[in-house]
């Protein structure tokens, strides 16, 4: 088991903070620290539980899969599509040009 670990301080944060050159007024670096020490928290209690008999997985989709058949069923209404597009001719959707 491991050593109890200490909890994040503002003085962590502030010393991070200034490490990865970000500004932090003293109210977010108390914020910072209570929410990093509630992640570390739960983290811990992970760690805690006992999973001796669960059988590690492989992969994660190692069950198996529902899968549909690929059928294409859609019927596609083009007109009612370009009746409520901007711009369209000749069955193509015109867009402004981007790229000169």
């Amino acid at each position: 088991m491991s050593a109890p670990r200490q909890p994040v301080s503002p003085a962590d944060i502030d010393k991070m903070a200034s490490l990865a050159r970000l500004a932090l007024n003293p109210d977010e670096a108390g914020r910072y620290a209570d929410s990093l020490n509630h992640i570390l928290t739960l983290m811990d209690r992970l760690q805690a539980i006992d999973t001796e008999q669960v059988r590690p997985l492989r992969h994660p989709f190692d069950g198996i899969q529902p899968l549909r058949s690929d059928v294409a069923d859609a019927v596609i209404d083009r007109e009612a599509f370009q009746q409520v597009a901007s711009a369209h001719q000749d069955g193509l959707y015109l867009v402004p040009r981007v790229i000169e």
